[in-house]
């Protein structure tokens, strides 16, 4: 996952962008665009977080129940399911 500073970054480097080409005529400051795109992405990779934690939980009780299956094809399509239940694009 992104740290903060990361996410900071890449949420200005973003809004500038949009900016500069014309893409968006904010009305606000820019920061504040920025802090709301900052929101936006923490909250999506900690949704993604979760899903990715579930999946391994489920993943690794699946396979100790069933010993020939491969746990990372499982951990991929429960991750995969997981997501789609939750309206969530991996």
């Amino acid at each position: 996952m992104l740290r903060e500073v990361q996410i900071d970054s890449l949420a200005a480097f973003l809004v500038s962008g949009l900016i500069a080409k014309g893409i968006i005529k904010p009305k606000v400051d820019a920061k504040d665009i920025a802090a709301l795109v900052v929101e936006f992405l923490s909250a999506n990779f900690e949704t993604e977080a979760q899903i990715d934690a579930e999946a391994d939980r489920t993943a690794e009780d699946l396979a100790r129940k069933n010993p020939g299956m491969d746990v990372t094809r499982l951990r991929q399509l429960t991750r995969q399911k997981l997501a789609e239940k939750k309206g969530f694009v991996l």
